[in-house]
């Protein structure tokens, strides 16, 4: 049985990879997001779409096991210590203000928003609360793909959509880990406790405080080329450094990612970094794709039907416009720019894995039915493929008033001469 489901997940991974890099290269020719093509070929050749079709044996040739779901995790863990390396602690702490202050109402206008529309459509308290807090977190790993394809990494607008979607990712996990203990009493929405619920988010926010501190006293002390001298032994070091904080990160009730984007940041600005990127470069370039295609594999349009549509669509437009208004107009006020602003704002709109677990919760406590869940996952589907459409879009009108204002200098140069 074991050996059986360790080529089931073999198989899995081969078809997965191989589907996300064909879609990769015709999405590049097409001018496209790549990220986009490579949640599509999840989406084609899973086992609600093409994978149907292929079976051996009376099993379905690609199944999307925990197995390769911990592979997925995996590779959202090394997207974010990528993104981690791109930004000293420095610059985390410089744009702490606008960070806390962008990713706090991305969380806080999504959740109260949602909290009162779905209210309005006749949800009780306690399924408007998870549909809400689904629409809380955001997922970067797609919005920080789309910034490195266009080298965009380092603009003021990409800084403040890392730093704003970590803390906004502490905050949502907060909001959900007190949303589950509501979801999980006897009481229910009766028994919220404000104090018991005010101790739960800053216990969350000071174990991200203590991991980040610890990550830059201590990683750059131990990742040294004075102390590691074998061929490997940094790069092997800082992997098992920055697995090892997502797993203490896991442990104590937040997001792994965070504990991988800590370690990034503390390797920023060390003697190995250039080291480290290349080599974290060169394992992304599996990961990365693995991790898309793996989420567009496990969206299951097969029950969608008219209702559950107009529920979606509900839902969607709540969750593109409170991340648009609660992180976009306060980064325009930041980065004293409508149009980076509104970059932030798009950059923020992809919602990921902690819709998806929200949306879990609350289908086996049995308080969401599966209708509900099918519209927070076609939710999550949705702003993942948006998002780097938008974005892409946003920096193709950049680049073309930048070819424009080039050819209009050559032309003036010219008249001039």
């Amino acid at each position: 049985m074991a050996e059986a489901q360790f080529i089931e997940t073999i198989i899995g991974v081969g078809i997965l990879l191989f589907a996300a890099k064909l879609m990769a290269e015709l999405f590049l020719r097409l001018k496209l997001p790549i990220v986009l093509g490579e949640l599509l070929a999840g989406m084609i050749v899973g086992p609600f779409a093409l994978g149907a079709f292929f079976v051996v044996d009376g099993r379905q040739l690609l199944h999307i096991n925990e197995e390769i779901k911990i592979l997925g995790e995996m590779g959202a863990i090394v997207i974010l210590f990528m993104a981690g390396l791109e930004m000293t602690p420095k610059e985390f702490l410089k744009g702490g203000k606008a960070s806390f202050t962008v990713g706090t109402l991305g969380v806080v206008v999504p959740f109260f928003a949602g909290l009162a529309v779905f209210q309005m459509f006749g949800f009780d308290a306690l399924q408007s609360m998870l549909i809400a807090t689904a629409l809380t977190a955001t997922s970067i790993a797609i919005s920080i793909q789309v910034l490195s394809e266009f080298g965009k990494i380092k603009t003021p607008e990409a800084r403040l959509i890392i730093g704003a979607a970590v803390v906004d990712d502490i905050l949502a996990i907060a909001v959900l880990s007190v949303v589950s203990s509501i979801a999980g009493s006897d009481g229910g929405v009766d028994n919220i406790d404000i104090t018991e619920i005010t101790i739960t988010i800053l216990k969350v926010l000071g174990f991200f405080a203590i991991m980040l501190i610890v990550a830059v006293v201590v990683i750059p002390k131990i990742i040294t080329p004075r102390l590691w001298k074998a061929k490997g032994s940094v790069e092997g070091i800082a992997t098992a450094s920055f697995f090892g904080a997502a797993a203490l990160a896991g442990s104590i009730g937040l997001s792994p990612i965070v504990g991988a984007f800590a370690v990034g940041m503390a390797l920023s600005t060390t003697k190995v970094f250039e080291k480290i990127e290349n080599y974290i470069g060169k394992i992304g370039l599996i990961f990365a794709p693995l991790f898309f295609a793996i989420i567009g594999a496990q969206v299951d349009l097969r029950a969608v039907n008219f209702e559950i549509l107009m529920i979606s669509a509900v839902v969607i437009i709540v969750a593109v416009v409170t991340k648009l208004f609660g992180c976009g107009l306060p980064a325009m006020l930041f980065l004293k720019s409508k149009q980076q602003g509104m970059r932030v704002g798009i950059g923020m709109i992809s919602r990921g894995e902690v819709g998806l677990i929200v949306a879990g919760v609350g289908v086996t406590a049995g308080i969401l039915t599966s209708e509900v869940y099918s519209t927070i996952v076609i939710m999550v589907a949705v702003t993942t493929i948006i998002t780097p459409i938008w974005l892409k879009m946003e920096y193709r009108k950049e680049q073309k008033k930048g070819d424009d204002n080039s050819a209009s200098e050559k032309s003036t140069e010219g008249k001039i001469e």
